[in-house]
């Protein structure tokens, strides 16, 4: 009996195995069709391209930077770009280039932490708002309509200044003022999925609202968010960066480049190099955030499919 067992088991497994992948071959060739559509396009690879080098540098920074990102050498203030200093220095002796790299890290990071939890939030609201309907669907919406009303950066600045002037604050601000716009995709998303036959075999087999939700509903309405997630990686970069430009961010000294450009404005005619670099940065993470994302809209939506 022991032995038939211990035969059993590795083709119970190898019966498995075969099963997955029965399952998942679908959603490997929609996979490879996405990445050769993708590649197709010369602009969507080049934000491709830029999007994992800002990632690289943010993840080697320590490897790539010549200096550290509070590391001042004195002797070398306002030097215009060299061998030794690419990007030039700053008023304080710090090297533009390495701070630039360093930067990298609390900007991208700043914008993950923002895109990841107002998606996370406003997705959950909008799911459940969509699918209960109802009083639920009212009451929910309402409170969206109220963040929405407000001016964004206008409401970011508020709540930085109320919380404290620093990244975690305005991180947070962000994330309050982001999380509504994703509330209201995925709700009109569940609207049109709740009806659709997969939902009502679900509920027919008594299975719990949220696991029909979280588990079938939210699953199937992924695209759209994903795309908006892309796109928003780039805006919220660009928001952050104001912000701390007119001071509701990073402090004085700390490698981040809204806040590198402000120290450069006092020196735009002595030394442009103190503003140009960071500006720079700021203007190639965005567009390679833009053009992955609408290079993921025109793939991932059958309508604009060329």
């Amino acid at each position: 009996m022991t032995n038939m067992a211990e035969l059993k088991s590795p083709l119970r497994m190898k019966s498995g195995i075969s099963k997955w992948r029965e399952d998942m071959a679908p959603r490997v060739r929609e996979l490879r069709f996405t990445i050769y559509l993708l590649r197709q396009s010369p602009l969507v690879v080049a934000g491709f391209i830029l999007m994992f080098a800002f990632i690289a540098m943010a993840v080697f920074a320590p490897w790539i930077a010549p200096y550290g990102p509070e590391e001042r050498i004195w002797e070398s203030k306002l030097q215009p770009p060299s061998s030794q200093h690419i990007f030039g220095t700053d008023e304080s002796g710090g090297d533009i280039f390495s701070r630039i790299i360093w930067a990298s890290q609390l900007d991208l990071a700043i914008a993950v932490t923002v895109v990841g939890t107002a998606m996370a939030i406003g997705s959950a609201m909008g799911a459940v708002s969509g699918y209960l309907g109802g009083k639920t669907d009212e009451v929910m919406m309402r409170i969206t309509d109220i963040f929405l009303a407000f001016p964004a950066l206008i409401l970011a600045m508020t709540i930085a200044a109320a919380l404290g002037r620093n990244l975690t604050n305005l991180t947070i601000a962000l994330i309050i003022v982001w999380w509504p716009a994703y509330a209201r995709l995925i709700r009109g998303q569940v609207l049109s999925e709740r009806e659709k036959l997969y939902v009502e075999a679900a509920r027919a087999v008594g299975a719990p609202t949220r696991r029909i939700i979280f588990r079938h509903v939210l699953p199937n309405s992924i695209y759209p968010l994903l795309v908006n997630a892309t796109l928003d990686l780039g805006g919220v970069i660009l928001t952050a960066a104001g912000l701390s430009f007119i001071g509701f961010g990073a402090g004085a000294g700390i490698a981040e480049w809204g806040r590198m450009i402000a120290d450069g404005r006092n020196y735009l005619f002595q030394s442009p190099w103190m503003a140009t670099f960071p500006g720079l940065a700021i203007l190639l993470s965005a567009l390679a955030m833009n053009l992955v994302g609408d290079g993921l809209r025109d793939v991932l939506d059958p309508r604009l499919r060329r």
